[in-house]
Parts: C-alpha cells; structure tokens; sequence
C-alpha cells in the first residue's frame, strides 16, 4: 500500500490556546482511517487543517507526495480531497439535485457528472426518490446521506467525513457506515472523524485517538477494539 496523507508534527494554535500540539498520522491508499476522540480533543480542528480550512501553525500535510499544508481549500478539493462537515450543511433552499450539482463543481465533463449522479444514486436510493424535494424537507439521515452524497459528486480520490454519525438512530448509523465500506470497495480512501468509537473501529482499518490535542493511542481497527484503555474510556467498559 502506498501513503495517500502524510501529517508531520502538526500543530494548530487559536490566539493563545494550543489545539493541536504536533500530530502524526498517516493514511494508506484504500483504508478507513479513524481519528477518535471527546469533545474538544482537536479532532474537528485536525480536519479544518487537512482540508485547507485553517492553516497550520506548525507542521507538514502531504498528499500524494505533493505539500498542500496551508494551501487554500479550493485548491486542496480540486487535488481530490474533499469533506462532509459536521452538521451537514446542506442548502435547504434547494433541490436534492441542486445540492448534488453544487458538490461536482469542479467536474467538467457531462458524462462524469451523470456517472457520479448515478454512483451517488445507487448509494443512496432513496436520495433518487427525493431528487426534487428541497433539502430542508429531508430527515435529518437523508441530510447525512446528501451531504456524503455532495462530497463524492467531486470525485474525490480522498473523502472527509466529520460526525457523519451525529443525531442518527442506531438503524440509520448502521445503513450509513456500510455505505461507506462500499464506498472504500469503489476506491475511495476515507478519513472519518467519530465520537461513535465502536461503530467506527467495525468498519475503520486503523484508528488513532486524540486527547487534548495529541495522539494517545493508535494501532489496528481489529487490536484497539479490544484495548481495555480504550474500551473504558470510549466504549462504555
């Protein structure tokens, strides 16, 4: 496997308040990768840096090689990567469609665009069936699903998912975290940012975990979900 995301020693500051105080991590082509953690870890702010949201106050990103730490985030999506915020953020004033259009922004060719229309389709049936409705009509797991939905319209080779589990019920967390084991089948590498520690570490390959701005812990999905440290803190032990 080759190295899809290089983080060298990176550290984020806000004013005075440290956030992130000199992380490591690195994503393999093809994986789930899982940063875990509370509130207030850093992991949120880990991602912002990633997808050229803040800039880093130290450190080095690398993708594909190539430095994108500090590069604006236009600059990073049309490079591959893009993300699904916390809290959705999709439009509610317009379409289901409208919102897909919005996220294939930077695809140029008509027959990519009906191709990532029906790969999002076929992921996600039941944002077929709503097409037309205005956003702000949808459940709030529809609203998951067209926000990952808008994300793949740019044909990321790299997709940033932040709390995609957030406000779910258990049923519809379920449906949405096996839709990305296929998304990761497609060719996709994810970096997934959870609170929802065992549901993540079922489907992630590897996993770190961030407390107050540093990695406490990382290793294999299948070694850290029987990590009895691990398992006290986030797993309800």
């Amino acid at each position: 496997m080759s190295e899809l995301l290089q983080v060298k020693g990176l550290k984020l500051n806000y004013g005075p308040i440290t956030a992130l105080k000199g992380i490591d991590l690195t994503v393999e082509k093809g994986q789930i990768v899982a940063i875990l953690g509370a509130n207030g870890a850093g992991k949120t702010s880990t991602l912002k840096v990633i997808s050229g949201l803040l800039k880093p106050t130290a450190g080095e990103i690398l993708f594909n090689g190539k430095s994108i730490g500090g590069k604006p985030a236009f600059k990073i999506a049309k490079m591959g990567i893009m993300q699904s915020p916390e809290g959705r953020h999709v439009l509610v004033g317009l379409t289901v469609e409208e919102n897909l259009r919005v996220g294939a922004y930077k695809i140029k060719s008509k027959k990519q665009l009906m191709e990532n229309f029906e790969r999002v389709y076929t992921l996600f049936p039941r944002l077929k069936e709503r097409a037309k409705q205005q956003a702000s009509t949808l459940s709030g797991g529809e609203q998951q699903m067209l926000a990952i939905g808008r994300a793949l319209m740019g044909s990321p080779e790299f997709l940033i998912l932040d709390e995609p589990s957030l406000g779910l019920a258990p049923l519809l967390i379920k449906d949405i975290f096996n839709t990305l084991l296929k998304i990761k089948e497609e060719g996709t590498t994810i970096l997934i940012v959870e609170q929802n520690a065992l549901s993540t570490l079922k489907i992630a390959d590897y996993a770190y975990v961030l407390e107050l701005g540093k990695i406490s812990m990382h290793g294999k999905a299948e070694d850290l979900i029987k990590d009895e440290r691990l398992i006290a803190a986030y797993l309800g032990g």
